[in-house]
């Protein structure tokens, strides 16, 4: 009867402990939802290199080191030592050893103080996440936070919080942060004596300062190990040369490598750990380089520069340097040169001609002209202010003329290249579309160094741009295939050639240089000094200049930025030129006339080879020779409708752009010209009509009351036209040789200007004059 009594007994006990336990569950689970874990770790940002390395670190918010140890740098070793020293049974108890806790309440009592702590390494994370002062209600909320813990992360996860979070005195908080401070190495590369040293530490910061205390640090840590013996945590062989391991370290500095592309990538990213590309080694090298460098370029008032390095077969950033010196303070060394928006100069030319052979509007041999052009008011003029007449593109590419350039951007049509640089990640040039009008092509717009880097890039990749990775988790890579790869092949042929105004007249060493194609630019007041270079390995973008901006008469690309760029070169690739650009598929050569860079006719007889995209390139045939019907004495020139039966000849005739004849006439150059048309032809010819170039089509032309200044007609006429007709507001004004200017002065208001040549084709334009007192 009494046996059955005690299994009722047994079976409502168990059915009360069963409640009594869910019951605390679900109380648990609410205080859960309504007292949630405060669990945010406030981490500092580590940056490393390419390696793995830690390079960078900044300080938290509250002004700590407390760096992240991820999972994989908790070695075996450094595992087995905490858990030994701190929590033995960690992974065995929910977060709260019971049995830990009655033992300490029990020694407590009977010793009337404190002697034993129940603290798991769970409780002392929380107890680290939310720091108070010990009391009874502290630790009972210490527990309650190590079940939380426990029931959110896993064992492993837990281990990993603590070692983030523990003190080592001062200002340093976590093992990674410690073992880098005190020993120059990574957690997992912590030995046996070291982890235990470092083990001791948090109990007593005060007493033990590593550098300081070593004495009794060691003592301390001898002690522990013989107590690790007994409990044969390990061998007798670890323990006898962790015994005699000697401890002579002391609190060292962190590394502040990278500061500019460092204070970048942890002003973007969120990360606790962010892993770059860096290739130290390179880094420092060319660090070196561009401190000397711009040392010796002070006195010419040129104070800072910049570089960037692409590796061109995984599009790392393996090099960052924003300025010559970081903590130079004479010219602002802590700017980041290499992402400051700045006039990009001439650097955008080779993107904008590769533009035009993957339009079939231009070849390398295709002859421009390169003389005085007006755009709407827009006038360009080459860096040494002279005119070459007749160029190829290659030559105008090699010589970085200004003029062809706009015309080719004429051409093509600004929006496409705005497109394509858009697409390039070209931000400021994004914002600006709109503003931006033909001076674009010669730096009248904003870009980076590592936006043109970028760029260049993409010709060493067969025209494909894929966006620079700054760090190893980069996920957000843009890749657009901007040129075709013949036209980046074209491009890297021209830009390769040594016998350039660009190259440096002082340069020496070149026997051993790589093979590089490169091109320089000078921003308008020469504020800026750009070289932007690459082969199938490299990338290499520089900058030279002031970051407060005010211009020097030295700095030039070629002068300034292309030597430093050779010295990159010759350092980081050095003597390596056997790979080149191989001839892509959908590239072919041609013969072409050497005068028009055009398919010859039977008339071409100086012929040229010239690269071209077949079935893209024009395939127009060369028609700068016309045959002409001339009096006798070659004074008078007829057309089909006028030709007499007789007395007449044939002869044949170079036809010459207006804009070129122009131009020979104001040089004094003698070319053959067209005789003028016969007078009494009734005819009028189709064709170019003469091309107003003073005054502007609708300016606004603003002119003094007082001193009242004639305004200028001149215009551009064909070869084959003598006399031009001048016409103002629909009235008879003067007549005139082809290419003599005359002057007259307006009435206010819009005034209408014509212009008619002796073949009667007329051109309009409209100005409008306002009459001010100056």
């Amino acid at each position: 009867m009494n046996l059955k009594i005690s299994k009722k007994g047994f079976i409502r006990f168990c059915k009360w402990a069963g409640l009594a336990v869910l019951s605390l569950f679900l109380l648990f689970l609410l205080l859960n939802r309504i007292f949630p874990l405060s669990d945010k770790i406030d981490y500092s940002t580590v940056i490393t290199d390419n390696k793995g390395n830690i390079i960078n670190a900044y300080l938290t918010k509250d002004q700590q080191w407390r760096m992240k140890t991820e999972l994989n740098e908790i070695s075996p070793l450094l595992r087995k030592t905490i858990i030994a020293k701190e929590d033995k049974y960690f992974y065995s108890h929910p977060g709260v050893n019971p049995f830990a806790v009655i033992r300490a309440f029990f020694k407590n009592i009977f010793r009337m103080k404190r002697t034993s702590g129940a603290s798991t390494i769970t409780m002392q994370v929380a107890r680290a996440l939310e720091p108070s002062r010990r009391t009874i209600w502290a630790k009972a909320r210490e527990m309650f936070r190590a079940f939380q813990l426990e029931w959110k992360y896993s064992k492993d996860e837990i281990l990993q919080m603590y070692l983030n979070l523990v003190p080592y005195g001062g200002n340093i908080e976590g093992v990674k942060a410690a073992s880098l401070l005190y020993f120059n190495k990574d957690p997992d590369h912590l030995s046996l004596a070291e982890i235990t040293a470092l083990s001791i530490i948090p109990n007593r910061p005060s007493t033990m300062v590593i550098g300081k205390n070593n004495e009794r640090i060691i003592e301390e840590r001898n002690r522990w190990l013989k107590k690790f013996a007994e409990d044969k945590v390990f061998s007798e062989k670890e323990i006898e040369d962790a015994l005699r391991e000697p401890l002579a370290a002391t609190r060292g500095i962190v590394p502040h490598y990278i500061p500019h592309l460092a204070y970048k990538l942890k002003s973007s990213k969120s990360n606790a750990i962010i892993k770059t590309n860096i290739d130290l080694n390179t880094q420092l090298k060319t660090e070196k380089l561009v401190e000397d460098y711009v040392r010796g370029l002070k006195l010419r008032h040129i104070k800072n520069a910049a570089v960037i390095i692409l590796d061109n077969r995984s599009h790392k950033v393996i090099t960052y340097v924003g300025s010559s010196s970081f903590f130079d303070t004479t010219d602002a060394g802590q700017v980041n040169g290499a992402a400051a928006v700045r006039e990009p100069g001439s650097t955008l030319k080779p993107l904008l001609y590769a533009l035009n052979f993957d339009e079939g509007l231009l070849t390398p041999k295709k002859v421009i002209t390169d003389v005085p052009v007006n755009y709407d008011g827009y006038s360009p003029e080459n860096y040494d202010q002279k005119f070459n007449g007749n160029v190829t593109i290659e030559y105008a590419l090699e010589h970085s003329l200004n003029i062809p350039a706009v015309k080719s951007l004429s051409l093509l049509g600004k929006e496409k290249m705005i497109s394509k640089l858009s697409d390039c990640g070209f931000d400021q040039i994004r914002k600006d579309r709109n503003k931006l009008g033909l001076s674009l092509i010669l730096g009248g717009c904003g870009a980076t160094l590592e936006e043109l880097t970028g760029l260049f890039s993409s010709f060493a990749n067969n025209g494909t741009f894929i966006s620079p990775a700054y760090t190893q988790d980069d996920t957000l890579s843009i890749k657009k295939n901007i040129i075709s790869p013949a036209a980046a092949f074209m491009i890297s042929e021209i830009l390769s050639h040594i016998n350039r105004p660009d190259f440096p007249i002082n340069w020496q060493a070149t026997e051993h240089m790589p093979r590089i194609a490169w091109k320089t630019g000078t921003s308008y007041g020469r504020r800026d000094a750009w070289s932007i270079g690459y082969n199938k390995n490299f990338t290499v973008g520089v900058w030279a200049g002031n970051f407060s901006g005010v211009g020097a008469s030295d700095l030039s690309g070629a002068n300034i930025a292309t030597p430093l760029l050779f010295r990159i070169f010759n350092t980081i690739d050095y003597n390596s030129d056997k790979e080149w650009f191989a001839q892509p598929k959908d590239c072919d050569i041609r013969k072409v006339c050497s005068e028009t860079g055009m398919i010859p006719s039977d008339h071409c007889t100086d012929l040229i080879t010239d690269y071209f995209i077949p079935l893209i390139s024009s395939n127009k045939v060369c028609d700068n020779w016309q045959e002409i019907a001339v009096s006798p004495d070659e004074k008078v020139s007829y057309c089909n409708s006028c030709i007499p039966a007789a007395g007449f000849k044939k002869k044949w005739y170079k036809i010459i752009d207006p804009d070129m004849e122009s131009w020979y006439r104001e040089n004094n150059i003698s070319y053959q010209s067209i005789p003028p048309h016969n007078p009494n032809c009734e005819k009028i010819f189709k064709g170019s009509a003469p091309l107003i170039t003073s005054p502007v089509n609708g300016s606004e032309y603003m002119i003094s009351k007082k001193n009242p200044e004639p305004l200028m007609l001149a215009c551009k006429t064909a070869n084959d036209v003598s006399r031009v007709y001048w016409y103002i507001d629909n009235k008879f004004y003067k007549v005139s040789y082809a290419g003599d200017k005359q002057f007259f002065k307006p009435t206010e208001g819009p005034v209408k200007i014509s212009c008619t040549d002796d073949k009667g084709r007329n051109r309009n334009i409209t100005i409008y004059v306002r009459y001010v007192n100056l």
